[in-house]
């Protein structure tokens, strides 16, 4: 199947693309694209991807899918364009990196700053219903981001995993902590970011575990 994904992607998933589960979930998706809304917009399901190719992958932040309200997803998880104000756990994301790091808080939430960087910002579901999260779970996009997860283990050196909540965690099985660094703690969606996301530190530990192995830090 011809996928418009960047190619050192289009390489590494190529036996996905090639899958009767994909081919399936494609209709699907088509489908919905056909009859209603569905966020992000089709041009950009596989932006994360085009913005960080793999060989650049340092860290990963994995979301769980896309934001279904108007205007808000543009294929990064927790990412917003310019203009478009700050969803409540983006808010948190941004309070933890000024406390932990002393940033600033940013002007935009666009975080494609963050990914030219270096940071993948997968969401595990790639689609969604307007205003139904979660409407495409279950129809294989969790199959895909689950082997691309491994193909990131495999084949990088050196990566940094943030998995907040328990449905990110669950994922840390699929990923070699021989080679790599999971960080976890509680979501931070306002239900649970004074659970332990709120000081988990997970930014600065980033940066200092890139330093080690001489990568650039992230600019946060």
């Amino acid at each position: 199947m011809n996928v418009r994904i960047e190619s050192s992607w289009k390489n590494a998933l190529s036996e996905e693309f090639e899958a009767e589960y994909f081919h399936e979930l494609t209709e699907f998706v088509r489908s919905k694209y056909a009859v209603g809304q569905v966020f992000p917009p089709a041009s950009k399901i596989f932006a994360a991807f085009d913005a960080c190719p793999l060989p650049r992958v340092k860290a990963v932040i994995l979301g769980q899918d896309p934001y279904h309200g108007p205007g808000q997803a543009n294929g990064m998880c927790f990412s917003v364009s310019p203009g478009i104000p700050f969803p409540p756990s983006l808010q948190n994301i941004f309070k933890e990196v000024c406390s932990d790091t002393g940033a600033a808080m940013p002007q935009d939430g666009d975080l494609s700053r963050w990914a030219e960087q270096g940071v993948f910002l997968l969401n595990a579901t790639l689609t969604v219903d307007a205003h139904r999260a979660g409407s495409h779970q279950g129809r294989g996009w969790e199959r895909f981001t689950d082997a691309v997860i491994r193909r990131i283990s495999d084949s990088c050196d050196h990566v940094v995993f943030m998995l907040w909540g328990s449905y990110a965690i669950k994922k840390a099985g699929m990923i070699d902590r021989d080679k790599h660094l999971v960080l976890t703690s509680p979501h931070p969606s306002p239900l649970s970011a004074y659970r332990g996301f709120f000081g988990n530190h997970h930014f600065s530990i980033c940066n200092s575990w890139l330093s080690k192995y001489g990568k650039e830090p992230v600019v946060w």
